[in-house]
């Protein structure tokens, strides 16, 4: 099974892009849901991040996000730990998420898919972009969080030449309606090479 994997920064649209895909009946893996499941299900995962960020990191059994956050968001070395921990469990589950797909190709959503490691995991890898303002102004009127908030989030985020130069192929999300063909493009293009491989 050929295995694509879709990035971008906050705002850029790689969900609707996934949600695109999906309509052509390509299965999407969500990789930041998963691992919220993950870290809320998965045994050896929920040992692993108690034995490092003790028992509140789950109150009355429930992951204590807020907690977490608070430990990890301030220190480095903190979300390096958690990452290391989380990051394998996303890429063992979606590969075995991903043999019980049909279809030629598979997709993995990841806003942080080269930060993660997680290019290791795919055949492809699809970069959506987006200017700076507009992906913005989607943030600010989606979250309905303020602007100086969303500057900080996309500070720790990959910039988009970076993106552009380690992904396969680039998508600028400017309108929506410009993105159902390209989609479609990139579909086939995967289709084929995936018939070649097997």
């Amino acid at each position: 099974m050929m295995k694509v994997g879709i990035t971008g920064g906050i705002g850029s649209g790689k969900s609707t892009v996934c949600r695109l895909f999906a309509q052509r009946g390509i299965a999407v893996y969500d990789s930041d849901r998963e691992a919220k499941r993950l870290m809320a299900e998965d045994p050896s995962l929920r040992a692993g991040i108690t034995a490092r960020f003790g028992v509140e990191a789950y109150a009355e059994g429930v992951l204590n996000r807020s907690y977490l956050a608070g430990r990890v968001f301030s220190d480095p070395q903190a979300l390096a730990d958690l990452n290391a921990l989380v990051h394998p469990a996303v890429v063992a589950d979606f590969a075995a998420w991903a043999e019980r797909q049909s279809g030629p190709y598979v997709v993995l959503e990841s806003a942080i898919l080269f930060e993660a490691g997680l290019e290791h995991a795919v055949d492809r890898t699809v970069a959506v972009l987006a200017p700076l303002e507009l992906r913005l102004s989607r943030t600010c009127r989606r979250d309905g969080c303020d602007e100086e908030a969303v500057r900080r989030r996309m500070a720790a985020q990959m910039d988009d030449d970076t993106l552009r130069d380690r992904a396969d192929y680039a998508v600028v999300n400017i309108f929506e309606a410009d993105l159902e063909p390209t989609v479609a493009e990139l579909d086939r293009r995967f289709t084929l090479e995936s018939r070649q491989r097997s």
